[in-house]
Formats: C-alpha cells, sequence, structure tokens
C-alpha cells in the first residue's frame, strides 16, 4: 500500500477553522440558576413531542447539557448497567449516532436496530407488540419511524420511556432543543424572560413548517421564548406551508410570524438563519426549496449564524464552514449533550447524578 505524500499527515490534527460555539458551553451554564425541581417531572417520562416541554424544563436541560458539554469526562457515568434499544426504521446518521454516543458516554450498553426488514415487522408485527417485548429487553427506547402516528401506536403497550426520534412529518423535538441550546450558547442573555426589546432577535427559517419535522418541533419551542425573538420569518416559496390551525397556535403562543419569499432581500436583517431542505413527499424525501440557497456571496448580517439540522445538500455551501456564520457543526456536537441530559433524567432520577462534576468549580 502506498501511503500519499501528502504534508496534512504530517501534521497533528489541530482544531478547524468554522466550529464557532465549539467552547462556549459554560457561559450558558453559569448564567442559568440551578434548579433540579423541572427535571424531575422527566424521570420515567415519554419525549413524543416539542409541546411536552415547558421553559423552566427546558433551561435546566440546557443547564444540565451545558454542564456534561464542559466536563465531558464524568467521574461516575449515571447510567452504567442501563440498556438502550436504538430502533430506527428510518435511516439516520447524526441523530442515531448522536443518541448513541451520548448513551455510551453516560456508561450505558447499547442494542440497535437498523434495519426493519430484520425484525418482526417484516413479517406483519405491530408496533404495539414490538413495544410489549422492548419492555423486556431495555430500560428506555429512542425510535424513528417513517410513519407520523408510529410512536403513539406503542405508547399504550410501554412500560420502559420511548424518545421520538423522528415520526414522519410529524416532530422531532430532540433536534429542536438541539436547535435552541445552540441558540442559547451563542447569546446565553436569550433565556432572560425580560429581555429587552433592542436585544431580541429576528430568526429566519428557510423551509416548509407542514412538512418539516424539524421546522414544526423548533417553532413549537420557540414559542415558549418569544420573549426574547422579535420576529420569525418564514422564508419559502412552496405552496400550503401551514397545516390547518398551524400558524394560528404559533401566534397564539407570541410567536411573532411573518412569511417572506425574497431571501437576499430578508438576510441583511436577520440574526439567526436556520436552513432545512428535506420535507415530506407522500412517503419519501424531497428536497425542497432549492431555489433558496446559502453561499458565501449571501448578505448575511455580520454576526448572524447559520443552523442545519444536517444532513445538508446543494442548499447550504460548504464554503461557509471555514466562517464565524457556521453554527451547524456546534449545533450538531450539542446534541450529544442534549441527549446526554434528557437521557439522564428520564431513567435516572435527577438527584441521583448532581454529583457530576461542576465546572465552575473545576
Amino acid at each position: 500500500m502506498v501511503v500519499p505524500n501528502d504534508p496534512q499527515l504530517e501534521r497533528p490534527l489541530q482544531p478547524k477553522d468554522g466550529t464557532a460555539g465549539i467552547e462556549r458551553p459554560r457561559a450558558l451554564f453559569e448564567s442559568l440558576p440551578e434548579d433540579p425541581r423541572p427535571l424531575m417531572s422527566l424521570s420515567s417520562r415519554h419525549v413524543v413531542s416539542s409541546r411536552q416541554f415547558d421553559r423552566d424544563t427546558l433551561l435546566q436541560v440546557f443547564r444540565l447539557a451545558a454542564q456534561f458539554e464542559s466536563t465531558p469526562a464524568l467521574l461516575h457515568p449515571p447510567l452504567a448497567g442501563k440498556i438502550l434499544i436504538s430502533a430506527f426504521y428510518e435511516p439516520s446518521t447524526r441523530t442515531r449516532l448522536s443518541f448513541e454516543s451520548a448513551w455510551h458516554r453516560l456508561g450505558g450498553d447499547i442494542m440497535s436496530i437498523t434495519d426493519p426488514k430484520s425484525t418482526g415487522m417484516a413479517k406483519g408485527e405491530s408496533l404495539s407488540d414490538i413495544a410489549e417485548m422492548f419492555n423486556n429487553y431495555g430500560d428506555v427506547i429512542v425510535l424513528r419511524n417513517s410513519e407520523a402516528g408510529s410512536i403513539y401506536e406503542m405508547l399504550d403497550s410501554l412500560r420502559i420511556p420511548i424518545i421520538n426520534a423522528g415520526n414522519g412529518i410529524d416532530e422531532h423535538p430532540t433536534q429542536a432543543m438541539a436547535d435552541v441550546y445552540a441558540m442559547l450558547k451563542w447569546r446565553p442573555e436569550l433565556a432572560r424572560p425580560d429581555l429587552p426589546a433592542a436585544e431580541r432577535i429576528r430568526i429566519g427559517i428557510i423551509g416548509v413548517p407542514s412538512r418539516m419535522r424539524t421546522v414544526r418541533s423548533l417553532l413549537l419551542l420557540l414559542t415558549l421564548f418569544s420573549s426574547s425573538v422579535e420576529e420569525v420569518v418564514i422564508l419559502s416559496r412552496e405552496d400550503d406551508l401551514f397545516d390547518e390551525g398551524q400558524r394560528e397556535e404559533l401566534a397564539g403562543a407570541g410567536l411573532n410570524i411573518r412569511v417572506a419569499t425574497d431571501l437576499d432581500g430578508e438576510l441583511p436583517g436577520l440574526d439567526v438563519v436556520y436552513i432545512n431542505a428535506i420535507a415530506w413527499v407522500g412517503d419519501t424525501f424531497e428536497a425542497m426549496g432549492m431555489d433558496m440557497r446559502l453561499t458565501p456571496d449571501s448578505p448575511l448580517k455580520e454576526g448572524a449564524i447559520i443552523l442545519h439540522p444536517l444532513a445538508r445538500g446543494e442548499e447550504l455551501s460548504t464554503d461557509l464552514d471555514k466562517t464565524p456564520h457556521n453554527w451547524y457543526f456546534a449545533q450538531a456536537r450539542g446534541a450529544v449533550f442534549i441527549r446526554m441530559a434528557l437521557l439522564t433524567c428520564m431513567v435516572r432520577r435527577i438527584s441521583e447524578v448532581m454529583d457530576t462534576p461542576d465546572p465552575s468549580r473545576a
């Protein structure tokens, strides 16, 4: 085997440019007062929808995630001896590996399903029967399925908690938690309920709320921080952007939403640009909104950040990776620690793990 004579192979690995936000969890951790009481409500509970969360619970999950991210080497892995059933009946890279990385870091063991053809589903077994079996095999389930109703079919049969890792067109709540966590690491003051109007942010979402589960869940969580958000601009030229009653629900929860089609005209006024191009059409994924792309020539506001749930296509230029606008890699990294915090609270009472080292005392 011939090894190429590449000078890069001679250099030690160094942090790459364009990884803004990677080392900024401490500021968020220090800005949030500790209150474990909201986290106790997560013990032995399912996580199916962003609608389940209130502001106080989210902030404490974010605080615990920032604590984990600031102190990645845990002295006492809290989930040693526990088993995660990672059931991904729909293709996934980031979400599955993120959950499994989180679980391994917490000291637990994993059983993975990555192909529905290898399970009883290929023989016509119902999800409710599969749920009954899962009760005997693990301590928590992470489920991804292309059918929106899949997770709901399992709930009545489950005696262990389950996390929705994406159910068709419906929701992806832990992705939305990672999205908001990234925003709060960028600007911890966004967690304040009394943020002055001059400090509130404008968020642009390039996507289709009615068909993108990441966008649907993110919008629901943003309602909990509407006092910090001046406006959300939905940028799309697609039809049927909202389900019936969806926009009214968001507005009723205090979110100021506007729809626009002129991307370059809106970008100079946006503090956060969230972009996705994968949506459900029928029973499969389809790239949408490819006429709205972010490139180095896009008129982005100085200091603005870009978020993307990934995987990306042509809608987000790789040339933006080495710019300060790139927060999507930090967003993906933070998802591991968000899931660590959530899994810990669901499987063990938070009072049992509060001896995790405090980075502020390091």
